[in-house]
């Protein structure tokens, strides 16, 4: 059997958000944070967001990279005769309707004890350019909508943020990463907070589809997809699988809950892994992740980025140690082909460490960063452990909402920002310069190097450098 833990299984729904009380008596200072005189949030009211459209027209639409220079478009009817097409062009076609191509795809839909989905639809649309705008029609009927491909090369850069949930935080900050120019979203698990009541899978997605139909969503599962249930629904992530459709074929993988992408023609490699799939060095997922990093070419793909829920490094005292079996089994893979930085969610707080390895400090190892932060109903990992203060590996820890960007500027340079949400603003809470592995002699001792540098941090926290 793979490796399993018991916080796997579903956590029941909780209706309201934590108190004020109780948020101010768990609130303390934590070391790391750069403003003194902030006061951590409590947390705010879930959000229903209703169909207000025509049972044929599209809903909760959104797209995702579907393979090399294709995207694939997914949305929802509740009328079962609408057709599987997208109508799509770089030129706005307004009520005409008038499109450059059409593509065709194919529509699922499932049971979850008494709830029945939509009609799901997926197409998958291109060749398309790089960085274009392009206008699209979904089924025939409805609003027009638009997305941009993301660019051939660098800089690129990403959106992060995991646990968005659906709250007044979640609407925060979505509204933050909508007010600064994008290209790809990173969604490290825990989507809707859905939790086996189905109709919120179809709140999350008319929520989030502002945002989810203009850029590409690529999204891992988190431990609130699960949901199983014994014999009826035994492995689970059936709500998962059938709305978010992520390119596991297109990438090798056999599972939707792991996969991997490309952008930047290449110069950048993304591996999306499943914490709640199996994961021992047996597993389909294991020879899939060796099979895929032994394809990477580091002179011609600079970075490698991966994402999982449950963060393998955690000083916070929320989930300790649920990461931990992923990491014995997994890291050394990732260790030795030098990926360049893991982000986890799963803790409701944010928290960056340094390069490392194995529990240690290792210029070689990739930058962990944990960002669970997104907005969801259960509210913040508030207490960090006391030893966290002197912890030679944590560099900076806060408990608060925000989103994470991701700025890879060359082959050589990144630039990592944490925003936190501070009511209508979002305020650079954390930042930091690294270089790829790619470029580190020291790292690749064997290779010789291929570009000048050192694969050690250049980091700040108001920019100091370590």
């Amino acid at each position: 059997m793979a490796n399993r833990n018991s916080f796997l299984q579903p956590r029941p729904f909780l209706l309201l958000t934590l108190s004020l009380i109780i948020i101010a008596i768990a609130a303390a200072s934590v070391d790391g944070s750069d403003d003194g005189a902030f006061s951590r949030p409590p947390a705010r009211n879930v959000l229903i967001t209703p169909h207000a459209r025509a049972e044929s027209e599209p809903q909760q639409v959104h797209v995702s990279l579907a393979g090399k220079d294709h995207v694939r478009v997914t949305w929802i009817t509740d009328d079962k005769h609408v057709s599987s097409v997208v109508e799509y062009g770089t030129t706005e076609a307004g009520p005409a309707g008038k499109y450059e191509a059409t593509a065709s795809g194919e529509h699922t839909k499932y049971r979850y004890f008494l709830y029945a989905s939509g009609t799901i639809h997926h197409v998958r649309i291109g060749p398309l350019k790089p960085n274009t705008v392009y206008f699209y029609r979904c089924g025939g009927i409805g609003p027009e909508f638009s997305f941009k491909t993301p660019p051939a090369t660098l800089p690129i850069e990403f959106a992060v943020v995991g646990d968005l949930g659906q709250t007044e935080w979640t609407q925060s900050t979505l509204q933050h990463i909508n007010g600064s120019d994008y290209d790809v979203f990173l969604l490290p698990g825990d989507l809707s907070y859905a939790d086996s009541q189905q109709p919120l899978w179809d709140s999350f997605g008319r929520l989030v589809e502002p945002y989810a139909s203009r850029r590409p969503w690529m999204v891992t599962e988190g431990n609130h997809e699960v949901e199983s249930f014994p014999i009826i629904f035994p492995h689970g992530f059936k709500a998962y699988n059938a709305r978010w459709l992520m390119p596991h074929t297109e990438s090798g993988s056999s599972s939707n809950l792991y996969y991997s992408f490309d952008v930047a023609s290449g110069l950048v490699h993304v591996i999306m892994l499943g914490s709640y799939t199996d994961f021992d060095s047996h597993s389909d997922q294991y020879t899939w992740l060796a099979a895929d990093l032994a394809k990477i070419d580091r002179k011609a793909t600079p970075w490698v980025v991966v994402l999982l829920h449950a963060p393998w490094y955690n000083t916070n005292e929320a989930h300790q140690g649920e990461g931990e079996s992923m990491r014995s089994e997994m890291e050394e893979l990732l260790y030795d082909n030098r990926v360049d930085v893991v982000f986890a969610g799963h803790v409701h707080a944010y928290e960056r460490f340094t390069r490392v390895y194995d529990n240690k400090a290792d210029p070689c190892g990739p930058v962990h960063v944990t960002i669970g932060d997104g907005g969801n109903r259960e509210g913040l990992a508030l207490r960090f452990k006391k030893e966290a203060v002197s912890a030679p590996l944590s560099l900076y820890r806060e408990p608060s909402f925000g989103h994470g960007r991701l700025r890879i500027v060359d082959e050589k340079r990144a630039h990592w920002s944490w925003h936190r949400n501070n009511d209508s603003s979002s305020v650079v809470a954390d930042e930091v310069w690294f270089n790829s592995l790619s470029a580190s002699e020291e790292c690749w001792p064997r290779k010789g190097g291929n570009v000048d540098g050192g694969g050690g941090l250049s980091a700040r926290v108001g920019l100091d450098e370590l």
